[in-house]
């Protein structure tokens, strides 16, 4: 594998799909520049300096949450490091992948070059050399409420001073102590305050994040594909297909980017086949599901564009309590550490990815019947030639499944972010719980992309019954020809939504690629 180009961290803003690509790819390298490490080494400045005065400060010379107020004394503030790192050491559930975890280190490294954490740069330069080096730290999924992702970080702080867990290179679970070793890395001795540093900030949500924001630009594209092979199926057998909802006078009647581009992305799928001629027979208007489509798709991808913005507040904002602030040259307390608008961005996109789904379900729905025919037009065969009935190439009941998924989709997009209960004797007393609403899309994102596979899956089946009397859009035409490979082999029903997964996924990356758009 060609070694990426490093990602470069400096005091310049930066994006959130650039983290997504460097926390997914392991040969991504990152390195921090001269303008970051000195902006890391003043705002290290600040904390000594108040360190110094013998100020009360949060964390730095207090203990945490309902102990705000409690002082700790000067000669325990090296070993209180290791103890605030050790408490909040204690997530629960299944742990992140390496992908996940890379993502989880980057975007706490991001937030210590903008300058409030406090932290000395030889620790940015460590957290640098964790992702460098491949060390994978066990980070449990569950325990964050979404101010500050405490148990996550905590769990990276760990490895980071020789305890804690991590995976070796096969995947087995061994010391944090162990893993550095093999990494060629000393266990990093934390100074006074940057325990709290270390572990006050929302890099999982925030890092998965953006992961997850790539998945949903994917998404959006997908769900183009299956509307567009829709589009082409009921026009075979039901006389639909329509395209006047989808024609330039109509987007350019109402200014919502997202539905424009859904728009001309299925403009663009058809281009070249018989739904570009107008037919005399075709029906006045298709079902909501078809005409609207435009308009619901767009309003997903205006969505997925706000939640780009929000993880890119986040990733280029301070969010440090307490912050070191240079400019003052102050320690100053504060609440950057709640990600609302993140967590409210992740609620939405739920929403809209159940309304994505319905519409796909009901277009499913409208290909049934035509299924059904074929299927009792090759029972007659079979009986009247005596031959064995040859398995279907499309399981009978994969509109169940849809169904199915739409049920888990709509379940998915109730409410997360408020159920949290006050804290620490009631000092924190509101939480975000935006780790649990960015798991909660993530089950959603992958309920959805089933869905969308078993609806290409279904119109393209339909497609290739119905032969090349008419021919197919230039898109639309490739992704049919792919999904005719898939359906050939007549795999079971898993591995044939898996493997047509698999292929969308390739058909929308190469898409992209061939309109001169950045493959995420």
């Amino acid at each position: 594998m060609t070694p990426a180009e490093p990602l470069t961290i400096g005091t310049a803003p930066v994006r959130a799909v650039d983290v997504a690509l460097a926390a997914a790819d392991p040969t991504f390298h990152v390195k921090l520049n001269h303008d970051a490490l000195s902006l890391i080494g003043l705002s290290r400045e600040v904390v000594e300096k108040a360190a110094a005065s013998g100020q009360r400060v949060y964390g730095l010379n207090t203990l945490l949450g309902s102990g705000r107020d409690t002082a700790v004394e000067a000669k325990s503030l090296l070993a209180y490091q290791v103890q605030v790192v050790r408490y909040h050491n204690s997530g629960v559930g299944s742990y992140l992948d390496r992908a996940a975890a890379r993502s989880v280190i980057l975007a706490r490294l991001i937030g210590f070059s903008r300058g409030g954490s406090g932290v000395r740069p030889e620790t940015a330069r460590f957290y640098a050399e964790l992702v460098n080096r491949g060390v994978f730290p066990a980070i449990p999924r569950e325990g964050s409420v979404g101010s500050s992702d405490l148990t996550q970080l905590a769990a990276v702080a760990a490895v980071a001073i020789g305890e804690g867990e991590a995976f070796d290179a096969s995947g087995t679970l061994v010391s944090g102590a162990k893993a550095l070793a093999d990494a060629g890395l000393q266990p990093l001795v934390l100074a006074p305050g940057e325990a709290l540093a270390l572990v006050s900030a929302n890099a999982y949500s925030v890092g998965a994040g953006t992961l997850a924001l790539l998945r949903l630009q994917h998404l959006g594209e997908l769900a183009d594909v299956a509307l567009s092979l829709s589009l082409e199926t009921t026009a075979r057998y039901d006389g639909g297909g329509n395209l006047s909802p989808f024609s330039p006078a109509i987007q350019a009647a109402k200014a919502v980017d997202g539905q424009r581009d859904s728009a001309a992305a299925v403009r663009r799928l058809l281009s070249g086949g018989w739904l570009e001629d107008v037919r005399p027979e075709v029906s006045v208007q298709d079902a909501l599901s078809f005409r609207a489509a435009p308009q619901t798709h767009g309003a997903f991808r205006s969505l997925v564009t706000q939640l780009g913005m929000a993880l890119e507040v986040e990733l280029n904002g301070r969010g440090d309590n307490p912050l070191a602030d240079v400019e003052s040259g102050l320690m100053v307390s504060g609440g950057n550490f709640q990600p609302m608008q993140l967590a409210l961005a992740y609620e939405g996109l739920r929403l809209a990815l159940a309304h994505v789904g319905i519409s796909s379900e009901r277009r499913i729905a409208k290909l049934y019947p035509p299924q059904r025919a074929i299927r009792a037009k090759h029972l007659k065969a079979a009986a009247s030639s005596g031959s064995g009935l040859a398995q279907e190439e499309l399981p009978g009941l994969l509109w169940y499944s849809a169904a199915g998924l739409l049920a888990e989709l709509k379940v998915l997009a109730a409410p997360a972010t408020l159920g949290a209960p006050t804290l620490s004797a009631d000092v924190e007393d509101h939480s975000t719980l935006a780790p649990l609403a960015l798991q909660q899309l993530e089950k959603s994102l992958d309920a959805l992309e089933k869905l969308l596979a078993i609806e290409a899956l279904t119109a393209s089946y339909l497609l290739l019954e119905a032969g090349a009397a008419q021919p197919l859009g230039k898109g639309t035409g490739a992704v049919v020809g792919r999904l005719a490979d898939v359906l050939a082999d007549r795999p079971s029903a898993p591995d044939l939504v898996e493997r047509a997964r698999a292929v969308l996924r390739s058909a929308v990356a190469e898409e992209r690629s061939e309109e001169g758009e950045e493959p995420w």
